[in-house]
Protein backbone atom coordinates (compact mmCIF):
# COMPACT_ATOMS: atom_id res chain seq x y z
CA UNK A 1 0.00 0.00 0.00
CA UNK A 2 2.19 2.86 -1.35
CA UNK A 3 1.71 6.37 0.32
CA UNK A 4 2.47 10.05 -0.51
CA UNK A 5 5.96 11.42 0.07
CA UNK A 6 4.79 14.20 2.49
CA UNK A 7 4.03 11.53 4.88
CA UNK A 8 8.14 10.35 4.81
CA UNK A 9 8.62 13.93 5.36
CA UNK A 10 6.56 14.12 8.50
CA UNK A 11 7.95 10.84 9.56
CA UNK A 12 11.40 12.19 9.94
CA UNK A 13 10.01 15.37 11.43
CA UNK A 14 8.32 14.05 13.82
CA UNK A 15 11.31 11.28 14.40
CA UNK A 16 13.74 14.16 15.17
CA UNK A 17 11.37 16.12 17.49
CA UNK A 18 10.41 12.92 19.57
CA UNK A 19 14.15 12.27 19.57
CA UNK A 20 15.04 15.59 20.93
CA UNK A 21 11.97 14.91 23.73
CA UNK A 22 12.85 11.56 24.76
CA UNK A 23 16.26 11.98 25.12
CA UNK A 24 15.82 15.08 27.41
CA UNK A 25 12.71 13.19 29.13
CA UNK A 26 15.46 9.75 29.79
CA UNK A 27 17.52 12.42 31.99
CA UNK A 28 15.51 14.46 33.43
CA UNK A 29 14.42 13.51 36.55
CA UNK A 30 17.46 11.52 36.92
CA UNK A 31 19.30 14.83 36.35
CA UNK A 32 16.78 16.56 39.25
CA UNK A 33 17.41 14.36 41.43
CA UNK A 34 21.32 14.38 41.30
CA UNK A 35 21.97 17.86 42.87
CA UNK A 36 18.87 20.14 42.62
CA UNK A 37 15.29 17.90 43.82
CA UNK A 38 14.07 14.94 46.29
CA UNK A 39 12.69 12.14 44.75
CA UNK A 40 9.22 13.53 45.49
CA UNK A 41 10.32 17.09 44.15
CA UNK A 42 11.34 15.86 41.35
CA UNK A 43 8.00 13.53 40.33
CA UNK A 44 5.92 17.01 40.86
CA UNK A 45 8.17 19.25 38.41
CA UNK A 46 7.79 16.21 36.38
CA UNK A 47 4.63 15.83 36.72
CA UNK A 48 3.37 19.36 35.78
CA UNK A 49 5.83 20.00 33.08
CA UNK A 50 4.79 16.88 31.25
CA UNK A 51 1.23 17.99 32.04
CA UNK A 52 1.76 22.09 30.41
CA UNK A 53 3.79 19.98 27.40
CA UNK A 54 0.21 18.67 26.67
CA UNK A 55 -2.45 21.60 27.50
CA UNK A 56 -0.30 23.88 25.50
CA UNK A 57 -1.21 22.21 21.83
CA UNK A 58 -4.72 23.52 22.80
CA UNK A 59 -3.81 26.77 22.19
CA UNK A 60 -1.35 26.36 19.45
CA UNK A 61 -4.01 24.50 17.58
CA UNK A 62 -6.38 27.43 17.86
CA UNK A 63 -3.86 29.90 16.61
CA UNK A 64 -3.10 27.45 13.51
CA UNK A 65 -6.94 26.97 12.82
CA UNK A 66 -7.38 30.92 13.21
CA UNK A 67 -4.08 32.62 12.12
CA UNK A 68 -0.44 31.01 11.37
CA UNK A 69 -1.48 27.52 8.99
CA UNK A 70 0.08 24.46 10.27
CA UNK A 71 3.35 25.02 8.73
CA UNK A 72 4.62 27.99 10.48
CA UNK A 73 3.00 27.22 13.71
CA UNK A 74 5.75 23.60 13.46
CA UNK A 75 8.66 25.90 12.69
CA UNK A 76 7.87 28.41 15.51
CA UNK A 77 7.48 25.32 17.83
CA UNK A 78 10.59 23.90 16.97
CA UNK A 79 12.32 26.69 17.36
CA UNK A 80 11.31 27.74 21.24
CA UNK A 81 12.18 23.46 21.22
CA UNK A 82 15.42 23.81 20.60
CA UNK A 83 16.32 27.27 22.14
CA UNK A 84 14.80 25.37 25.43
CA UNK A 85 16.96 22.11 24.89
CA UNK A 86 19.67 24.81 24.67
CA UNK A 87 18.75 26.37 28.17
CA UNK A 88 18.58 22.51 29.66
CA UNK A 89 22.86 22.24 28.84
CA UNK A 90 23.61 25.71 29.77
CA UNK A 91 21.59 24.51 33.48
CA UNK A 92 23.75 21.36 33.64
CA UNK A 93 26.83 23.40 32.85
CA UNK A 94 26.48 25.24 36.23
CA UNK A 95 25.41 22.80 38.14
CA UNK A 96 27.71 21.85 41.26
CA UNK A 97 27.41 18.32 42.67
CA UNK A 98 25.99 18.93 46.60
CA UNK A 99 27.81 15.34 47.00
CA UNK A 100 31.59 14.70 47.44
CA UNK A 101 32.56 11.00 46.06
CA UNK A 102 35.27 11.11 48.66
CA UNK A 103 33.61 10.22 51.79
CA UNK A 104 29.90 10.92 50.43
CA UNK A 105 29.74 14.66 52.82
CA UNK A 106 27.15 16.54 51.83
CA UNK A 107 28.64 20.48 50.81
CA UNK A 108 25.90 22.70 52.52
CA UNK A 109 27.29 25.94 51.05
CA UNK A 110 26.79 24.87 47.52
CA UNK A 111 24.33 26.77 45.21
CA UNK A 112 22.36 25.73 42.51
CA UNK A 113 20.18 28.15 42.21
CA UNK A 114 21.11 29.22 38.28
CA UNK A 115 20.99 25.90 37.13
CA UNK A 116 17.36 25.30 38.38
CA UNK A 117 16.36 28.90 37.01
CA UNK A 118 17.92 28.07 33.62
CA UNK A 119 16.16 24.59 33.79
CA UNK A 120 12.53 25.63 34.39
CA UNK A 121 13.37 28.83 31.83
CA UNK A 122 14.40 25.69 29.49
CA UNK A 123 11.35 23.41 30.38
CA UNK A 124 9.14 26.92 29.97
CA UNK A 125 9.94 27.07 26.23
CA UNK A 126 9.69 23.42 25.62
CA UNK A 127 6.31 23.25 26.62
CA UNK A 128 5.43 26.42 24.28
CA UNK A 129 7.46 25.40 21.88
CA UNK A 130 6.03 21.89 22.03
CA UNK A 131 2.00 23.72 21.64
CA UNK A 132 2.87 25.10 18.25
CA UNK A 133 4.64 21.78 17.33
CA UNK A 134 2.72 18.67 18.34
CA UNK A 135 -1.25 19.55 16.99
CA UNK A 136 0.05 20.20 13.88
CA UNK A 137 2.22 18.17 12.99
CA UNK A 138 -0.70 15.33 13.12
CA UNK A 139 -3.09 17.50 11.82
CA UNK A 140 -1.17 17.43 8.22
CA UNK A 141 -1.11 13.43 8.27
CA UNK A 142 -4.48 13.29 7.78
CA UNK A 143 -4.88 16.09 5.40
CA UNK A 144 -2.08 14.38 2.51
CA UNK A 145 -5.58 12.29 2.11
CA UNK A 146 -8.84 12.40 0.62
CA UNK A 147 -11.17 12.48 3.75
CA UNK A 148 -12.71 8.94 3.18
CA UNK A 149 -9.10 7.25 2.59
CA UNK A 150 -9.06 4.10 4.15
CA UNK A 151 -5.14 4.40 3.99
CA UNK A 152 -5.12 6.73 6.60
CA UNK A 153 -5.30 4.09 10.04
CA UNK A 154 -2.44 2.76 8.03
CA UNK A 155 -0.69 6.27 8.12
CA UNK A 156 -1.15 6.77 11.69
CA UNK A 157 0.36 4.12 12.47
CA UNK A 158 3.36 4.40 10.25
CA UNK A 159 3.35 7.87 11.66
CA UNK A 160 3.38 6.55 15.24
CA UNK A 161 6.14 4.41 14.60
CA UNK A 162 8.08 7.87 13.25
CA UNK A 163 7.71 9.10 16.99
CA UNK A 164 9.00 5.31 18.33
CA UNK A 165 12.05 5.60 16.53
CA UNK A 166 12.85 8.68 17.87
CA UNK A 167 11.97 7.21 21.17
CA UNK A 168 13.91 3.98 20.94
CA UNK A 169 17.14 6.03 19.79
CA UNK A 170 17.10 9.14 21.63
CA UNK A 171 17.46 7.07 25.36
CA UNK A 172 20.40 5.01 24.25
CA UNK A 173 22.51 7.65 22.65
CA UNK A 174 21.62 10.58 25.07
CA UNK A 175 21.78 8.02 28.22
CA UNK A 176 25.43 7.88 27.18
CA UNK A 177 26.31 10.99 29.39
CA UNK A 178 24.16 9.96 32.30
CA UNK A 179 25.55 11.76 35.42
CA UNK A 180 24.81 11.03 39.35
CA UNK A 181 25.10 12.59 42.17
CA UNK A 182 29.12 13.27 41.93
CA UNK A 183 29.26 14.44 38.55
CA UNK A 184 25.71 16.29 37.53
CA UNK A 185 27.37 18.23 35.08
CA UNK A 186 27.71 14.84 32.46
CA UNK A 187 24.46 15.58 31.86
CA UNK A 188 25.05 18.47 30.18
CA UNK A 189 25.50 16.23 26.38
CA UNK A 190 22.38 14.51 26.62
CA UNK A 191 21.19 17.97 26.33
CA UNK A 192 23.05 19.82 23.92
CA UNK A 193 22.43 16.72 21.84
CA UNK A 194 18.53 16.60 21.65
CA UNK A 195 19.27 20.20 20.83
CA UNK A 196 20.75 19.24 17.64
CA UNK A 197 18.66 17.04 16.29
CA UNK A 198 15.61 19.12 16.96
CA UNK A 199 17.28 22.09 15.30
CA UNK A 200 18.37 19.97 12.54
CA UNK A 201 14.87 18.88 11.57
CA UNK A 202 13.72 21.58 11.49
CA UNK A 203 16.19 22.88 9.01
CA UNK A 204 14.93 19.49 6.25
CA UNK A 205 11.20 20.22 7.30
CA UNK A 206 12.11 23.98 5.88
CA UNK A 207 13.85 22.73 2.77
CA UNK A 208 11.28 20.06 1.71
CA UNK A 209 7.78 21.70 2.95
CA UNK A 210 6.85 23.28 -0.33
CA UNK A 211 7.77 19.90 -2.45
CA UNK A 212 6.23 16.90 -0.57
CA UNK A 213 3.30 18.87 1.76
CA UNK A 214 0.41 18.45 -1.13
CA UNK A 215 -2.87 17.06 -1.44
CA UNK A 216 -3.62 14.03 -4.24
CA UNK A 217 -4.75 17.30 -6.29
CA UNK A 218 -1.11 18.66 -5.70
CA UNK A 219 -2.64 21.97 -3.61
CA UNK A 220 -0.59 23.08 -0.80
CA UNK A 221 -1.24 22.23 2.79
CA UNK A 222 -0.85 23.77 5.96
CA UNK A 223 -0.83 27.26 5.08
CA UNK A 224 -2.68 30.07 7.06
CA UNK A 225 -6.16 29.32 6.95
CA UNK A 226 -7.40 32.88 5.15
CA UNK A 227 -5.93 35.27 2.81
CA UNK A 228 -8.40 38.39 2.43
CA UNK A 229 -11.00 39.58 4.91
CA UNK A 230 -13.80 38.33 3.19
CA UNK A 231 -12.82 34.72 3.31
CA UNK A 232 -12.15 34.91 7.08
CA UNK A 233 -15.57 36.50 7.46
CA UNK A 234 -16.88 33.15 5.18
CA UNK A 235 -14.89 31.02 7.49
CA UNK A 236 -16.77 32.16 10.81
CA UNK A 237 -20.25 32.22 9.68
CA UNK A 238 -20.21 28.38 8.49
CA UNK A 239 -22.31 26.74 11.05
CA UNK A 240 -21.54 23.79 12.60
CA UNK A 241 -24.28 20.46 11.87
CA UNK A 242 -25.99 18.30 14.34
CA UNK A 243 -23.22 15.36 13.21
CA UNK A 244 -20.50 17.85 13.91
CA UNK A 245 -21.28 18.51 17.32
CA UNK A 246 -21.97 14.35 18.16
CA UNK A 247 -18.67 13.97 16.86
CA UNK A 248 -17.04 16.78 19.11
CA UNK A 249 -18.75 15.18 21.44
CA UNK A 250 -17.39 11.73 21.08
CA UNK A 251 -13.47 13.00 21.19
CA UNK A 252 -14.45 14.37 24.56
CA UNK A 253 -15.65 11.66 25.69
CA UNK A 254 -12.73 9.34 24.57
CA UNK A 255 -10.31 11.92 25.68
CA UNK A 256 -11.62 11.59 28.83
CA UNK A 257 -10.96 7.72 29.00
CA UNK A 258 -7.52 7.63 27.84
CA UNK A 259 -6.45 9.99 30.86
CA UNK A 260 -6.05 6.75 32.79
CA UNK A 261 -4.05 5.08 30.32
CA UNK A 262 -1.51 7.84 30.39
CA UNK A 263 -1.60 8.92 34.12
CA UNK A 264 0.15 4.82 33.92
CA UNK A 265 1.67 4.67 30.99
CA UNK A 266 3.60 7.51 31.90
CA UNK A 267 5.16 6.62 35.02
CA UNK A 268 8.18 4.92 32.98
CA UNK A 269 9.19 8.83 33.40
CA UNK A 270 9.38 8.89 37.15
CA UNK A 271 8.11 6.50 39.38
CA UNK A 272 9.20 3.39 36.71
CA UNK A 273 12.91 5.32 36.34
CA UNK A 274 13.00 4.97 40.27
CA UNK A 275 12.22 1.33 40.12
CA UNK A 276 14.67 0.76 37.25
CA UNK A 277 17.19 2.51 39.18
CA UNK A 278 17.03 1.30 42.60
CA UNK A 279 15.08 -2.06 42.47
CA UNK A 280 16.42 -3.36 39.38
CA UNK A 281 18.88 -5.67 38.51
CA UNK A 282 20.52 -4.27 35.81
CA UNK A 283 24.09 -5.80 35.93
CA UNK A 284 24.59 -8.12 32.48
CA UNK A 285 27.94 -10.24 32.15
CA UNK A 286 29.74 -7.79 34.59
CA UNK A 287 28.36 -4.56 33.00
CA UNK A 288 25.69 -2.46 34.15
CA UNK A 289 23.64 -1.19 31.49
CA UNK A 290 22.05 2.55 32.67
CA UNK A 291 18.52 3.27 33.61
CA UNK A 292 17.96 5.74 31.08
CA UNK A 293 18.84 2.95 28.28
CA UNK A 294 15.30 1.38 29.83
CA UNK A 295 13.38 3.61 28.36
CA UNK A 296 13.97 2.76 24.80
CA UNK A 297 12.42 -0.60 25.82
CA UNK A 298 8.75 0.48 24.85
CA UNK A 299 9.87 2.23 22.24
CA UNK A 300 12.03 -0.83 20.65
CA UNK A 301 8.61 -2.55 21.09
CA UNK A 302 6.58 -0.80 19.30
CA UNK A 303 8.50 -0.31 16.49
CA UNK A 304 8.43 -4.03 15.99
CA UNK A 305 4.93 -4.35 16.57
CA UNK A 306 3.68 -1.50 14.36
CA UNK A 307 4.68 -2.75 11.13
CA UNK A 308 2.46 -6.01 12.58
CA UNK A 309 -0.54 -4.67 14.63
CA UNK A 310 -0.79 -2.30 11.06
CA UNK A 311 -1.28 -5.36 8.71
CA UNK A 312 -3.37 -7.34 11.53
CA UNK A 313 -5.97 -5.06 11.75
CA UNK A 314 -7.35 -5.32 8.21
CA UNK A 315 -6.38 -8.95 8.15
CA UNK A 316 -9.17 -9.56 10.23
CA UNK A 317 -12.01 -8.81 8.69
CA UNK A 318 -15.03 -8.53 9.84
CA UNK A 319 -13.44 -9.42 13.18
CA UNK A 320 -11.58 -6.59 13.22
CA UNK A 321 -12.37 -4.83 16.66
CA UNK A 322 -14.34 -1.62 16.45
CA UNK A 323 -11.83 2.07 16.76
CA UNK A 324 -13.95 2.45 20.03
CA UNK A 325 -12.90 -1.33 21.63
CA UNK A 326 -9.39 -0.80 20.12
CA UNK A 327 -8.94 1.97 23.08
CA UNK A 328 -10.46 -0.34 25.64
CA UNK A 329 -8.45 -3.32 24.46
CA UNK A 330 -5.62 -1.10 25.03
CA UNK A 331 -6.69 -0.03 28.76
CA UNK A 332 -7.15 -3.48 29.35
CA UNK A 333 -3.70 -4.49 28.10
CA UNK A 334 -2.07 -1.97 30.57
CA UNK A 335 -4.41 -3.10 33.59
CA UNK A 336 -2.65 -6.37 32.69
CA UNK A 337 1.07 -5.07 32.55
CA UNK A 338 0.63 -3.31 35.91
CA UNK A 339 -0.75 -6.74 37.23
CA UNK A 340 2.28 -9.22 35.99
CA UNK A 341 4.72 -6.65 37.53
CA UNK A 342 2.64 -6.44 40.80
CA UNK A 343 2.47 -9.91 41.23
CA UNK A 344 6.27 -10.28 40.67
CA UNK A 345 7.21 -7.35 43.23
CA UNK A 346 5.05 -8.71 45.71
CA UNK A 347 6.75 -9.18 49.38
CA UNK A 348 9.79 -7.78 47.83
CA UNK A 349 11.40 -5.11 50.11
CA UNK A 350 12.44 -1.97 49.26
CA UNK A 351 16.15 -1.81 48.30
CA UNK A 352 16.00 -5.33 46.92
CA UNK A 353 16.82 -5.40 43.18
CA UNK A 354 14.77 -7.94 41.12
CA UNK A 355 15.02 -9.62 37.54
CA UNK A 356 14.95 -6.82 34.51
CA UNK A 357 12.64 -9.43 33.19
CA UNK A 358 9.50 -7.83 35.05
CA UNK A 359 10.35 -4.29 33.83
CA UNK A 360 10.32 -5.34 30.58
CA UNK A 361 7.62 -7.82 30.31
CA UNK A 362 5.50 -4.83 31.75
CA UNK A 363 6.93 -2.53 29.05
CA UNK A 364 5.92 -5.27 26.21
CA UNK A 365 2.67 -5.39 27.31
CA UNK A 366 1.96 -1.76 27.66
CA UNK A 367 3.48 -1.10 24.13
CA UNK A 368 0.88 -3.15 22.56
CA UNK A 369 -1.78 -1.98 24.23
CA UNK A 370 -0.60 1.87 23.31
CA UNK A 371 -0.90 0.56 19.86
CA UNK A 372 -4.31 -0.37 20.18
CA UNK A 373 -4.95 2.63 21.73
CA UNK A 374 -2.98 5.53 20.75
CA UNK A 375 -2.85 5.66 16.83
CA UNK A 376 -6.08 4.60 16.62
CA UNK A 377 -7.03 7.52 18.87
CA UNK A 378 -5.27 10.67 16.72
CA UNK A 379 -6.76 8.99 13.28
CA UNK A 380 -10.38 8.68 15.20
CA UNK A 381 -9.73 12.37 16.00
CA UNK A 382 -9.06 13.62 12.37
CA UNK A 383 -11.63 11.44 11.33
CA UNK A 384 -14.61 13.11 13.39
CA UNK A 385 -13.10 16.80 13.86
CA UNK A 386 -14.24 19.18 11.73
CA UNK A 387 -12.40 20.39 9.15
CA UNK A 388 -12.14 24.09 10.10
CA UNK A 389 -11.23 22.62 13.81
CA UNK A 390 -9.07 20.16 13.44
CA UNK A 391 -6.16 21.47 14.55
CA UNK A 392 -8.29 22.57 17.88
CA UNK A 393 -10.07 19.21 18.27
CA UNK A 394 -6.26 17.68 17.70
CA UNK A 395 -5.39 19.99 21.07
CA UNK A 396 -8.06 18.91 22.98
CA UNK A 397 -7.38 15.55 22.41
CA UNK A 398 -3.80 16.61 23.83
CA UNK A 399 -5.57 18.06 27.20
CA UNK A 400 -6.59 14.32 28.03
CA UNK A 401 -2.34 13.81 28.06
CA UNK A 402 -2.03 16.99 29.63
CA UNK A 403 -4.01 16.18 32.32
CA UNK A 404 -2.97 11.96 32.61
CA UNK A 405 0.26 13.49 32.49
CA UNK A 406 -0.32 16.01 36.09
CA UNK A 407 -1.84 13.16 37.57
CA UNK A 408 0.82 10.58 36.81
CA UNK A 409 3.85 12.80 38.29
CA UNK A 410 0.94 13.09 41.27
CA UNK A 411 0.98 9.36 41.78
CA UNK A 412 4.58 8.87 41.32
CA UNK A 413 4.80 10.80 44.76
CA UNK A 414 3.14 7.45 46.31
CA UNK A 415 6.08 5.30 45.25
CA UNK A 416 7.19 3.50 48.01
CA UNK A 417 10.89 5.37 49.44
CA UNK A 418 11.27 3.06 52.30
CA UNK A 419 10.17 5.41 55.43
CA UNK A 420 8.22 4.53 58.27
CA UNK A 421 4.94 6.91 57.13
CA UNK A 422 2.80 4.95 54.70
CA UNK A 423 1.46 6.88 52.24
CA UNK A 424 -2.22 6.33 51.12
CA UNK A 425 -4.83 7.91 48.70
CA UNK A 426 -8.39 8.05 48.67
CA UNK A 427 -8.10 5.94 51.92
CA UNK A 428 -5.89 3.24 50.25
CA UNK A 429 -2.57 3.26 52.28
CA UNK A 430 0.58 2.64 50.03
CA UNK A 431 3.70 0.74 51.91
CA UNK A 432 4.62 -1.44 49.30
CA UNK A 433 5.59 -2.13 45.62
CA UNK A 434 2.78 -4.53 45.18
CA UNK A 435 0.05 -1.76 46.12
CA UNK A 436 1.86 0.70 44.46
CA UNK A 437 1.64 -1.03 40.92
CA UNK A 438 -2.05 -2.65 42.22
CA UNK A 439 -3.42 0.88 41.92
CA UNK A 440 -2.46 1.21 38.18
CA UNK A 441 -4.16 -1.88 37.31
CA UNK A 442 -8.03 -0.85 39.21
CA UNK A 443 -7.56 2.53 38.10
CA UNK A 444 -7.15 1.35 34.28
CA UNK A 445 -9.10 -1.59 34.83
CA UNK A 446 -12.42 0.06 35.66
CA UNK A 447 -11.47 2.18 32.71
CA UNK A 448 -11.36 -0.47 30.37
CA UNK A 449 -14.37 -2.39 31.66
CA UNK A 450 -16.69 0.90 31.96
CA UNK A 451 -15.56 2.24 27.84
CA UNK A 452 -16.96 -1.53 26.73
CA UNK A 453 -20.04 -0.78 28.50
CA UNK A 454 -20.71 2.38 27.10
CA UNK A 455 -19.26 1.36 23.45
CA UNK A 456 -22.52 0.96 21.58
CA UNK A 457 -23.70 3.90 22.75
CA UNK A 458 -20.24 6.22 21.26
CA UNK A 459 -20.65 3.56 18.28
CA UNK A 460 -24.00 5.52 17.58
CA UNK A 461 -23.13 9.09 18.03
CA UNK A 462 -20.46 8.48 15.45
CA UNK A 463 -22.87 7.39 12.72
CA UNK A 464 -23.25 9.65 9.73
Amino acid sequence: MSHPKGLYLLFVTEMSERFSYYGMRALLTLYMVSALFSMDGASQVYGTFTSLVYLTPLIGGYIADRYWGNRRSILTGGSFMAIGQLLLFFSACAIHPSIHEEGGMIDASVDNSLSIILMMCGLGLLIIGNGFFKPNIVTMVGDLYEPNDRRKDSAFTIFYMGVNVGALFAPLVCGLFEGDIFDPGRFKWGFLIACIVITTSMLIFYLFKSTYLVTPEGRQIGLAPVTTSQSKEQADHQPLTRKDYRHMLVIVILSLFVISFWAAYEQAGVSLTFFTDQQTDRVFFGWEMPTSWFQSFPAFFCVALAPVMSWMWPKLGKYEPHPVNKLAIGLLLLSISYFIISMGVKDVPVGVRVSFLWITSLYFIQTVGELALSPIGLSLVNKLAPRRFASLMMGIWYLSTSVSNYLAGQLSTLYPDGSSAPKSILGYEITTLNEFFFLFVIMSGIASLLLFALSPVIKKMMED
